[in-house]
This record gives structure tokens, sequence and C-alpha cells, in this order.
């Protein structure tokens, strides 16, 4: 087993006023040649954008793009004729393939949004563009593992192009699990979004990561009011 740990406060940080960013991996101005990606993970940010702020128009191409709102509401529009507001509670994906633009902007004018913008790169290139969002409210789980992102659209969650699995964890008690892998040449990084954990032996806090690899299986020991995401992926891109 393999192990990397990415703390808090060791995050990139960006403030411009309207948006705060944290950034477990080089983006935009911040840039660490150690910290480029896990595998296939290539963005995980943590942004907290003002009332009524967020991101004019802008274009992506051949990326993965999960949003997952942790507090208030985001408005989204894109040039594929989607026009919806994605809340706490709610996972939306965006296959850019061969380009799309978008904008995404905070749908109050009167309180903060505060999300998690994850990156991967895809296992296919120049595919049609695609935008898909679900809620959780019919399938979460207290005190275990749900998944809420996979490789196949006839899975539970989200689906996207990359042999990926994600899984919420949301406990109200001490809860000792262990995830197996789907498949075993994959890593996991495990990002804890509240709370405390400890995983095989290393002890996590809010906002702390994780990256392991080379290991089929990941003990997991979640603390009272604690929620973690984990991100199962290929190492190799």
């Amino acid at each position: 087993m393999k192990t990397i740990i990415h703390k808090a406060e060791s995050r990139g940080e960006a403030n411009y006023g309207w948006l705060i960013a944290k950034h477990s991996f080089s983006f935009a101005d911040y840039y660490n040649p150690e910290r480029m990606n896990f595998g296939v993970l290539r963005v995980l940010n943590d942004d907290i954008i003002a009332g009524g702020k967020g991101f004019g128009t802008h274009p992506h191409d051949n990326m993965e793009i999960i949003t997952i709102p942790l507090k208030g509401a985001l408005k989204h529009k894109d040039n594929m004729g989607n026009g919806t507001v994605i809340k706490e509670g709610d996972i939306q994906v965006m296959s850019a393939g061969t380009g799309i633009m978008h904008s995404e902007y905070n749908a109050n004018n009167d309180m903060e949004v505060n999300l998690l913008q994850i990156w991967l790169i895809p296992n296919k290139k120049n595919v049609k563009p695609r935008y898909g969002q679900t809620s959780f409210k019919n399938i979460e789980k207290k005190n275990e593992f749900y998944q809420i992102l996979s490789p196949s659209k006839n899975e539970q969650g989200v689906w996207i192009h990359q042999n990926a699995w994600f899984y919420l964890g949301e406990f109200d008690k001490l809860e000792k699990c262990h995830y197996n892998l789907n498949d075993e040449s994959n890593g996991v990084y495990i990002f804890v979004i509240n709370g405390n954990a400890n995983i095989e032996g290393i002890d996590l806090n809010k906002r702390d990561g994780v990256g392991i690899w080379d290991s089929k299986n990941i003990e997991i020991t979640a603390k009272p009011n604690t929620k973690i995401l984990l991100m199962e992926l290929p190492m190799s891109i």
C-alpha cells in the first residue's frame, strides 16, 4: 500500500473577493509540480462564491467535470440548452468532450454557495458533450458509503467516461468500515468534507485528503458528525 497525504492547510488558495478557492491540485495561478494530479483526478477545488456572483460563460473540452454543492445553490447554463439549479444534495456532471460553453452563478443574492468542483481526465477523447444531474434524496444512507457516480449509465448516481466510482459517507456515530475496490488496479482519493476520520491509521480532519494505491481494500473509521467523499479512479492517464 502506498499513500500521499494532503492536509487542508497545504492547499493552494486564491481570493478574488467574490470567490475564495482552495486547490488540492495545481490550478490557475497555483502551481505545485508535486501536486499536479492523483491518477486521472486533475482538479479538486473547494470554492466559496459570494451571493449573485459566479463564473461567466467559458469553454471546456475533453474533461469530465463534476460539481457537488455543499451549501447553497448554483445556477447553471450551457450551450447544450441546459438551464438548471443544483443545490446541496445534488451532483452535476458534464462530459466536455469536443467542447462546451457554460456559466455557473450563485443562485442566491443573499448567501454564499460552497461547492466542490472536480475534474477527471476522461478515457475517451472528443466524445459528444453531455450534461447530467441527479439528487441524492432517494439513495442517501446514514453511516455507510453510498454510490453517487460510476462508469455505467445503468448504475446508481451519475456516470462519466472513466473507470471511476464516487461514494459519499455521512456518519452521525462512530463507524468502522472497509472499502473494497471495484477495480484493484485503481487508486482511491478520500476527502474529508466535515468531521474527523482515521484512514488506514492516518488521522484526517476537515478538508484533509489522502490518496491510496496498491491496495485492494481500505479500512476507514469515521468519527461522529463526519462526511467523507471517496473517489476510486485509475492511476494511469
